[in-house]
């Protein structure tokens, strides 16, 4: 039903941070987004010169759509005596389950039977900065990430990472000897590095050799696609004879970043 459809997107958008960064669109079918793959470029001509015309290219992202589904049972008697209010707790378990799956797979997903991911290694976010270590980011390194990133794209960028790296950067300081890391003077307002939000994801992957440490850029060229609405069972013969209900919740959806070049990331070092 669309009350329940309503309550776990409420759910989904406050947990998984990658809903709250990126653009979320409701599909009906094979979604397809048209990016500019050439740009027009401008040219000075005399006066009453003859104009030139160049052939706008486009490449196509489609948005298909991928199944997710949390399923639990529960006892009859849990059900029926209800003290707790049995139905918004199996709704509240449903939505952060399926925003687990979600943030893992919008960020580290391969796109086969799943969305792909801003760290997938086609099709996802490009590398900006490679760390001269292995195991440390610096703070010019932060530096450089952000000015890797074109400047359109800077004005509503957002750093991500790791809880064990964010604690890192927390540490630095500049040339100056001054901290990076400007604390939030707001309740609920993310801390800033260098004027940005940073926002934490468990999903995103702890700096190893080789690996990605943070990701900065405009998350909003990140499309979800959800396909209709979810939907919600109460399975009970299937096991009434065990004295159980199942319930269902499940989902179709995909994830893109539809501009590569919107998020750069920050990559250590191979080896040691």
């Amino acid at each position: 039903p669309d009350e329940y459809d309503k309550r776990l997107i409420d759910i989904l958008t406050e947990e998984n941070v990658m809903r709250t960064l990126g653009t979320n669109i409701t599909t009906s079918g094979e979604h397809k987004i048209n990016i500019a793959a050439t740009k027009p470029a401008a040219a000075w001509i005399e006066e009453g010169g003859t104009l030139t015309f160049g052939d706008a290219t486009f490449d196509q992202i489609i948005l298909d759509a991928h199944k997710l589904h949390v399923a639990i049972k529960v006892t009859e008697e849990l059900l029926y005596d209800n003290a707790f209010n049995l139905e918004n707790y199996i709704l509240t378990q449903f939505g952060k389950a399926l925003s687990n799956a979600e943030e893992d797979a919008f960020i580290n997903g391969t796109g086969v039977g799943q969305p792909l991911g801003i760290l997938a290694e086609t099709g996802g976010a490009q590398v900006g900065v490679t760390s001269t270590s292995s195991t440390k980011v610096t703070a010019d390194e932060i530096i450089n990430l952000v000015y890797s990133l074109k400047r359109p794209y800077r004005k509503n960028a957002v750093f991500l990472a790791n809880d064990v790296c964010v604690a890192e950067l927390r540490k630095l300081k500049d040339n100056n000897g001054q901290y990076l890391w400007q604390p939030s003077l707001q309740a609920g307002e993310p801390d800033r590095v260098l004027g940005y939000k940073v926002y934490t994801s468990p999903y995103f992957p702890v700096p190893t050799a080789g690996g990605t440490a943070v990701a900065f850029g405009d998350f909003s060229y990140y499309n979800i696609g959800d396909r209709g609405t979810r939907s919600f069972a109460e399975l009970k013969e299937l096991f009434a004879g065990n004295g159980m209900i199942g319930f269902v919740a499940k989902e179709r959806v995909d994830g893109k970043l539809v501009l590569p070049e919107a998020i750069k990331l920050l990559q250590m070092k191979s080896g040691s």
